[in-house]
């Protein structure tokens, strides 16, 4: 059975356009995808749902970059450095994840907790546990979650504890492809994918970097991992190879079409290039760059570069799980790093001209943005794309109030996008199927 739903959309198909489409339905197949969007004045017979008059229809949200094992400490140990936060707080944590039952019960806080705040697809690091990430494809296949998991590979002595890594670099590998046969048994219907997943190159050998390279080749499995995230990372990779992260990830067959590289708050201009020519894409995580980056990313020069980029949570160096949260962390970072923060200096040389950016830019990383860094068919609500959305209630009893007199549809956006909780978060859908509140 397919599927009818009737209601004002809101969404952006463009990086600098707001659509606003008043009183109309979407008619989604069998499949889940999307066979027209129409007026309801051209509508024949009665949609399957009407959303209120005070409710909005958003495309779903894709966050890209979702470290899923840190969900329990999500807020904590933030005014930390980078490499501290990992070994005193996220390690350990992560270590746990060998108790099947631990790992479980986090799953299931998570994945519907990820849907509740309209996160319809869903891009996972695990730990390097095999039975652990194989629950969490099974917790998104159960819950009805776009996603893609990966299951961490590290295995470098010096960047990873003793109790916490891969035995070896053929080990590492090993367990990355049984990992990837699993979760395709899981969810044969590709709604759950598997995503290759080395941590970083510190928590790397050569050995697995060139063999996780050549797993991606044979497989066409996508890649996920951390690029030229902060002062130490960048510089770390600098010194073990001459060249910045970018360079080694493509040497090594990492960076690569589709590939999500976190972060990249320190790609130079070269790597942007280079990453736009090999189609790897930036995940941008703005409120944990604020913690860990040591700069903010350029996401105006990246677009213009010709980089995909999409949002991502990072949690938890991201205290906010929510997708709509990140958009408006994304336009205040961009202001900061247009007129810059050091009140010493003159204002003509205290920030980086034309980096701002708005919220209808934010809205569209967070959705057409993501979906073109995956390659897949989401992110917006018209003919051939998947239904991923949900519904936003705005009113007097909401987060959001709008006032007629001096709100138009622009202005509504900006507020919902801006100001919306999850409890405003009404249904959400996942390729035409209700996925929350769940059925």
């Amino acid at each position: 059975m397919g599927l009818t739903v009737r209601g004002t959309i809101l969404q952006t198909p463009a990086i600098d356009q707001l659509e606003v489409l008043v009183d109309h339905v979407v008619t989604v197949d069998d499949s889940g995808t999307i066979e027209r969007v129409e007026p309801w004045a051209a509508f024949v017979g009665d949609p399957d749902i009407e959303v209120d008059e005070h409710a909005y229809l958003l495309p779903g949200m894709i966050d890209l970059h979702v470290h899923a094992p840190q969900w329990p400490q999500l807020g904590t140990g933030l005014d930390l450095a980078l490499e501290d936060w990992l070994f005193n707080y996220t390690f350990p944590l992560e270590a746990k994840y060998e108790d099947l039952g631990f790992a479980e019960h986090v799953w299931a806080s998570l994945v519907p907790g990820l849907l509740r705040r309209g996160t319809t697809t869903a891009v996972y690091f695990s730990s390097i546990h095999e039975p652990a990430t194989a629950a969490l494809a099974r917790a998104c296949f159960d819950a009805g979650q776009r996603a893609f998991v990966g299951r961490v590979a590290m295995d470098h002595p010096e960047g990873s504890p003793d109790w916490y890594r891969d035995r070896s670099a053929a080990a590492s590998v090993a367990a990355s492809h049984a990992s990837i046969q699993t979760i395709h048994t899981i969810d044969p219907s590709g709604l759950v994918r598997p995503i290759i997943t080395p941590r970083f190159i510190p928590a790397c050998t050569d050995a697995a970097l060139e063999g996780l390279g050549e797993l991606a080749e044979a497989t066409s499995v996508p890649v996920q991992t951390h690029c030229s995230e902060s002062d130490w990372e960048h510089g770390y990779v600098m010194d073990r190879f001459g060249v910045t992260d970018s360079v080694a990830l493509e040497r090594f067959g990492l960076a690569r079409d589709h590939s999500v590289m976190a972060h990249g708050d320190h790609v130079t201009e070269a790597d942007q290039h280079r990453l736009a020519h090999v189609g790897a894409g930036i995940a941008h995580c703005p409120l944990s760059n604020s913690y860990f980056a040591n700069a903010v990313l350029p996401v105006r020069q990246l677009i213009e570069n010709g980089v995909r980029i999409g949002l991502g949570t990072d949690i938890a160096g991201g205290a906010d799980p929510s997708m709509l949260g990140m958009c408006g962390h994304a336009v205040t970072v961009s202001r900061m790093l247009e007129d810059g923060v050091n009140s010493t200096l003159p204002p003509q040389d205290r920030g980086r001209p034309d980096s701002r950016i708005d919220i209808i830019t934010a809205f569209y990383l967070a959705t057409v943005g993501g979906a073109e860094v995956l390659g897949i068919d989401a992110g917006l609500l018209a003919q051939g794309r998947v239904f991923d959305a949900f519904v936003v209630e705005a009113g007097p009893e909401r987060s959001v109030e709008v006032w007629p007199d001096v709100d138009d549809h622009t202005r509504v956006f900006e507020k919902l996008v801006r100001g919306a909780h999850t409890t405003d978060i009404s249904t959400v859908w996942v390729n035409g199927k209700q996925v929350s509140p769940s059925r």
